[in-house]
């Protein structure tokens, strides 16, 4: 049976932390507007920075949903799904904002994330204000086994360096603004600051 709980700590921010894979889910305000639900899994991207407070490291590579919708409303819904062990299925709602490179918070926040982290193609940082944080049974969901991260998109990105990044950035749809005309991610990409 599914719980709502004040915060997130014991047993709730140890599985959120051993989970090698989260979605984030977003929705402009237009009815007509696209949902948009992403999968995070590059290994030490997510912080919890305290009991209602999360961020996680946002890279380049297809569009700026999230960003844009965050923009323009800040709703967001974070979900982890337990692939082994107690099937689990936990949920945190809340108000996100994303951190630009060239914001006075950005080195400070980067500074809470293990450096090997840290790379070519780190666009945001995505903060995240939990207002409900939930658990449900996770019965439906299969078991998977981990193996390991994949190291291509850290490698793609470290290929072109900071220097074509912004360049990259400006050749693709989707990234200045959303499918839906949203303003996205700034364009050229701002410099990173401290």
């Amino acid at each position: 049976m599914g719980k709502t709980y004040e915060r997130i700590d014991g047993r709730l921010r140890k599985f959120i932390e051993s989970q090698p894979i989260f979605f984030t889910a977003t929705a402009p305000l237009a009815d007509d507007g696209h949902v948009n639900v992403s999968p995070k899994g590059r290994s030490g991207t997510l912080a919890i920075l305290d009991e209602l407070t999360l961020a996680y490291l946002d890279f380049g590579g297809s569009t700026a949903e999230t960003i844009a919708h965050l923009r323009e409303n800040g709703r967001i819904t974070l979900m982890w799904c337990a692939f082994t062990g107690p099937p689990t299925v936990v949920r945190v709602h809340g108000r996100g904002e994303p951190v630009f490179r060239d914001d006075p918070r950005f080195a400070g926040l980067l500074a809470l994330f293990d450096p090997s982290v840290d790379g070519a193609g780190l666009r945001a940082i995505v903060l995240v204000h939990a207002e409900r944080v939930s658990d449900s049974c996770g019965y439906a969901v299969p078991f998977m086994d981990f193996r390991e991260d994949r190291s291509l998109h850290s490698e793609y990105f470290e290929r072109k360096g900071e220097d074509q990044f912004s360049a990259y950035c400006e050749g693709k749809q989707y990234i200045g603004s959303s499918i839906d005309g949203l303003p996205a991610l700034p364009l050229p990409v701002p410099p990173r600051t401290g």
